[in-house]
């Protein structure tokens, strides 16, 4: 079974992703890196070019390609902060295990996101107040995606990393 790790930008998805990785021996991949090396161009690019949807439809490949391909399971996938948005990709993720939500307050996703221009949800905007607009938008899907949420405000990788290997039991 795999590890799903969601929630949004800047919360620790790809770091935490990692020290889940070193700990657990599983794999890791990061869904947007996938997209990225599949497509040969950066998510801004697909974003400006072909717009939100296609990249959309992109991500919600890639998903169902990890969750069902051969070999598929058994690994982390570290997901786009919009890859609960999709219905279908919240049924793969839990088809497939189980979905571990990230949280940050704003305040400290802005730190983390620094000036936001390879974020093409923020479009350019990189307040406390936007960030916390745009998270409150998502919450409702994140929090019906999630089957266990750990927050990771002022916390080191490896101890999120522990927390969730303690919380998740296959």
């Amino acid at each position: 079974m795999n590890i799903a790790l969601i929630g949004f930008m800047g919360v620790g998805k790809t770091t935490v992703s990692r020290a889940l990785g070193r700990q657990s021996g599983m794999p890791e991949v990061d869904v947007d890196r996938w997209i990225v090396e599949k497509e040969g161009r950066l998510i801004p690019e697909i974003f400006e070019k072909e717009g939100e949807a296609a990249f959309r439809d992109m991500e919600t490949a890639a998903i169902r390609e990890l969750c069902g391909g051969e070999g598929s399971g058994g690994q982390i996938l570290s997901c786009g902060g919009g890859a609960v948005l999709r219905s279908e990709n919240v049924r793969l993720l839990k088809e497939n295990g189980v979905i571990v939500l990230l949280t940050a307050r704003p305040e400290t996703v802005r730190l983390r996101v620094g000036d936001g221009m390879s974020r093409p949800a923020l479009g350019g905007v990189v307040t406390v107040e936007h960030i916390a607009e745009l998270m409150e938008k998502r919450r409702a899907a994140y929090e019906g995606a999630a089957d266990v949420t750990v927050a990771t405000d002022g916390r080191r990788p490896e101890e999120i990393a522990e927390e969730i290997l303690e919380r998740v039991k296959f």
